[in-house]
């Protein structure tokens, strides 16, 4: 009998029918994907296993009993514990990283209420030794980076001795070298029994690590790939069309130059590079966290700055002082965080689709100070149209929609007005492959333009771009010099 065993399992919310008879099984010892477009049914599925939701129909059976958890505290008793891609809940500021690894612990009863901080740092050092992990123990967990917190969710979870272990894109935040080792624990630990269902939009991750991969489509498992996986197999089942329908063509850029960077130092310590970029030419930039993507997209949009050399935009010099200096020369960004630096809270005015895609634009399109909501609306509902945006109307909410969808109307806020340079860092992080096709083909849509993309998935680079660069210790070589090129092994050339 299989560890976990689910059997029609279906889940409406009001008029979306979000499970539709969903049946997958997972034995012990094994690395199961699960693959799906936004709203094929993943998310549900995840929280009916981890107690968030019940089920409307259908059966779950775990350890050969019937399971119906309705907490996430039960279904971890029971023995399945899952891994979210937000840490946001996972610690708070003010605990130390020793004190978030225990929280459970202490929630639970396991320690003692008065405990000594000595104690405290010893049993969460076990904690990350045997997993593998190294973390500063003393640092508050607030002051980590993304893919830190990530590590400490992560090293919690396989504390609580699970039976199932549910990962929802855990390398989104994690560079090459620090998904490789989380890759390294998952497989020992898949030795010693632990059964893993991974949730992942990074099919480069799933090769590297899963024996089996399941499709979802409309609330159901509508194909399952064994290890060695057909990728483009499963992802034309995911999306429903031919993977050559979808997949662009590199071009070769001749436009005039859009921008150009001479004798450019991202750092005062770094080496020296150029870069230039052709109007209807998109470039990639790949490389690890921490080599230097990001910093130079900021140098570029105002956010930041180069130690030394020359920007040109059009032939001009460009060194904006701001962002609203570097749009007014025609540059756009959309940054990789898009929850927190390109949408307004939920609680806040401005968070529908509509108000979105008109934020930057506001002095232009209303230089009077009057806010009247026809051409938001009108700009909106072409956008929804272009990109296929799933939304009920411009009015809609944008925390209403999938990740993928999020991320459309980030794109749509750049597509109403005219830019030269368009900066996309991380365009395609937490966004299903179908959304991610919309996405591509808007970018390579428009040839009047340039575009800068910056991501640490060498294969979405190879996807989406005419010329690919790799960027390492904060210069910019041609792909094919890397130093390091075995981190790339499996990406095709």
């Amino acid at each position: 009998m299989s560890l976990l065993e689910i059997d029609n399992l279906t889940r409406s919310f009001a008029s979306t029918r979000a499970l539709s008879g969903a049946s997958l099984s997972i034995d012990r010892g094994e690395i199961v994907a699960l693959m799906g477009a936004n709203g094929a049914g993943k998310s549900t599925l995840v929280k009916i296993l981890s107690g968030v939701l019940p089920a409307d129909g259908g059966v779950v059976h775990f350890n050969g009993r019937r399971f119906s958890p309705r907490t996430p505290a039960e279904a971890a008793s029971h023995g399945i514990v899952t891994v979210h891609q937000s840490t946001d809940l996972v610690g708070a500021p003010g605990l130390t990283v020793a004190d978030v690894l225990l929280l459970n612990r202490f929630a639970d009863g396991t320690e003692p209420f008065f405990v000594s901080t000595r104690l405290i740092r010893a049993r969460a050092k076990a904690m990350l030794d045997d997993v593998g992990f190294a973390l500063p123990l003393d640092r508050d967990f607030a002051d980590l980076s993304a893919a830190d917190r990530q590590l400490v969710a992560i090293a919690r979870a396989l504390a609580n001795k699970a039976d199932l272990l549910i990962l929802d894109e855990p390398t989104a935040s994690l560079s090459i070298d620090e998904s490789k080792r989380l890759f390294d624990v998952l497989l020992r630990l898949r030795g010693q029994g632990l059964a893993v269902l991974y949730i992942s939009h990074r099919t480069a991750d799933l090769q590297a690590i899963a024996d089996r991969a399941l499709v979802m489509r409309g609330g159901r498992v509508v194909g399952s790939f064994r290890r060695p996986i057909d990728f483009d197999a499963a992802i034309e089942t995911m999306i429903g069309r031919k993977l050559e329908l979808a997949r662009p063509g590199a071009r070769e850029g001749t436009g005039p130059v859009v921008f150009e960077m001479r004798d450019a130092r991202l750092r005062p310590d770094s080496l020296p590079f150029d870069l230039s970029i052709r109007e209807g030419e998109v470039v990639a930039i790949t490389g690890v966290l921490g080599a230097g993507k990001s910093r130079l997209l900021s140098a570029i949009f105002g956010t930041g700055s180069l130690a030394s050399g020359i920007m040109t935009l059009d032939g001009r010099p460009h060194r904006p002082m701001s962002a609203a200096a570097a749009i007014a020369a025609g540059v756009a960004m959309a940054a990789e965080d898009r929850h927190h630096s390109s949408l307004m809270p939920p609680s806040w005015p401005g968070n529908s689709v509509a108000a979105t895609i008109s934020l930057p634009h506001l002095n232009k399109w209303y230089p009077h100070g009057f806010l009247y909501g026809g051409r938001e609306r009108r700009e909106a509902r072409k956008a929804i149209a272009r990109l296929r945006i799933k939304a009920s109307g411009p009015d809609a909410s944008i925390w209403t929609l999938s990740g993928g969808n999020q991320q459309k109307a980030v794109l749509a806020r750049w597509e109403a007005e005219p830019s030269r340079l368009l900066l996309l860092d991380e365009p395609f992080q937490g966004v299903d492959v179908g959304a991610r096709q919309d996405i591509i083909e808007a970018i390579r849509g428009r040839r009047d333009r340039a575009t800068l993309i910056a991501t640490s998935d060498p294969e979405e680079a190879y996807e989406v771009a005419d010329r690919i660069l790799v960027i390492d210790h904060h210069m910019i070589r041609p792909a094919g010099d890397h130093p390091d090129q075995a981190a790339f092994e499996g990406i095709p050339a």
